[in-house]
């Protein structure tokens, strides 16, 4: 007998992407996402210019994601959405339309965290990608969380370390401000840094108990830095900016990989899976890879399309909810604070 097919819609609009994505048994069949190019002006997200263009893109999204499925909106078992953490005006939106699209299908609603989003991204069917097993040590890493996360199973999952202020992404893109690059600065330093010597500039590495992670430090001992060269030497900066960029990249990895170490130490997991938008980057990817023969780490890194913020992770999520019958009632809203465990 055929296994029976349940198609189920994710809406991803936590910060400045609007997403959308149909999942059918585990599969993938349309992944679908409007970048919000307002922001690049500011130099960072703006909530209020984000929720304006969640507003206008939502609906259009939906629609392409559903159409390239091949299916059409009646054939949806099940509408996951983000219910948080993120931005609240852009929560609002997606957790609106979903409430709303779900009622007049009357078909089951599931809430999802976009932090076990990020995590459970593993978990969809894509071939040549193998899928952690439990337990597992996940890392999120993106703008706006840096996180060490204890995966028991699909939702028991307890967070073991975090970031005392500012996130990983957070540092990147702090960083390129400071350097005169572009919004998002987190590629652009990845790809001057594969041409910049990592040791040309030391930057401190700040001293945080437990498997917390602190970037605040560094980001200030970066201003300072170009500071003082830059009042010596006026052309420093583009004299030396892949230098500068391979050494800011190989403190943040640094960081990054000593708390892991401990983080393996301390709980005897060596299955380890990363997620979140700075998972995409190539020096944390190369060096996650590296270790996992140095220290006997089983590594898993997600497909790029499955790292930055998309709908598919909450796809993967409601369908593995709707298995369980976990299901959400109308009177759900959006919280831009959410705990994962």
């Amino acid at each position: 007998m055929a296994e029976k097919k349940i198609y189920i819609l994710g809406i991803e609009s936590s910060c400045d992407d609007t997403a959308a994505s149909v999942i059918c048994n585990g599969k993938i069949l349309s992944n679908i996402i409007a970048t919000q190019n307002v922001h690049r002006e500011y130099g960072g997200v703006v909530p209020e210019l984000a929720a304006r263009a969640h507003q206008q893109n939502i609906v259009p999204v939906v629609d392409q994601a559903i159409k390239k499925a091949g299916i059409s909106k009646n054939d949806l078992n099940g509408i996951a959405f983000t219910k948080g953490p993120g931005l609240m005006g852009s929560l609002l939106v997606g957790t609106s339309f979903a409430k709303s699209l779900a009622l007049g299908l009357n078909i089951p609603l599931i809430e999802v965290n976009h932090m076990q989003g990020h995590l459970l991204a593993h978990f969809i069917d894509v071939e040549g990608y193998e899928k952690p097993k439990f337990p597992f040590l996940g890392m999120t890493i993106s703008g706006g969380h840096t996180q060490i996360v204890k995966v028991d199973d699909y939702f028991e999952m307890k967070v073991i370390g975090e970031t005392i202020d500012d996130a990983v992404g957070e540092a990147y893109d702090k960083s390129g401000k400071v350097l005169g690059l572009g919004y998002p600065a987190g590629p652009i330093i990845d790809k001057l840094a594969k041409l910049g010597n990592p040791k040309a500039f030391t930057f401190t590495k700040p001293k945080v108990y437990g498997l917390n992670f602190s970037f605040s430090g560094l980001k200030t001992a970066i201003l300072y830095f170009i500071q003082n060269e830059t009042t010596k030497n006026p052309n420093f900066i583009q004299e030396n900016i892949n230098d500068i960029c391979a050494s800011i990249q190989y403190t943040i990895i640094n960081i990054l990989m000593d708390k892991l170490k401990k983080a393996v130490k301390e709980t005897g997991i060596n299955e380890i899976a990363i997620g979140g938008g700075v998972s995409a980057n190539s020096g944390i990817r190369s060096t996650l890879k590296e270790n996992e023969s140095k220290y006997n780490w089983k590594t898993y890194i997600p497909k790029f399309e499955f790292t930055t913020d998309n709908a598919a992770m909450i796809a993967i999520v409601g369908y593995l909810k709707f298995l369980n019958n976990d299901f959400a009632d109308q009177s759900v809203t959006a919280a831009a604070r959410l705990s994962i465990s």
